[in-house]
C-alpha cells in the first residue's frame, strides 16, 4: 500500500497532537517544495537516516514505439535517482 500525502498528514497529526493540522500541512508542503526546487537546480538532497535524492541526465536516443514498431526520437531528460540509507536498508530487511 502506498502512502499518500493525506495519510501522512493524518499520521503526523496523530503523532503530534499539539500541532495544528494546517501547520503540519504547511510544514509538509514547504519540505516537498524545497526538495523539488533543489532537484530542479541539480542539487543533491540528503535526508539522514532515509536516503539521498539526486538527478541524472538521460541522453537523447532513438527508441521504438512498442505498438507500431516505428522509431521515435526521445529527447534528453532529467530523471530522479534515489539511494536509500544503510539505516533504512537495515530496517526494511530486519537486520
Amino acid at each position: 500500500m502506498a502512502i499518500v500525502k493525506s495519510k501522512l498528514l493524518k499520521q503526523l497529526s496523530y503523532n503530534y497532537p499539539n500541532f495544528l493540522k494546517k501547520d503540519l500541512e504547511k510544514f509538509t508542503n514547504i519540505i516537498l517544495v524545497e526538495i523539488k526546487r533543489a532537484l530542479k537546480r541539480g542539487d543533491r538532497v540528503e535526508l539522514r537516516g532515509f536516503g539521498v535524492f539526486s538527478t541524472k541526465v538521460q541522453k537523447a536516443r532513438i527508441s521504438r514505439n512498442p505498438r507500431t514498431g516505428e522509431k521515435v526520437n526521445t529527447p534528453q531528460k532529467k530523471t530522479i535517482h534515489f539511494k536509500m540509507s544503510k539505516d533504512l536498508f537495515k530496517k526494511l530487511n530486519d537486520n
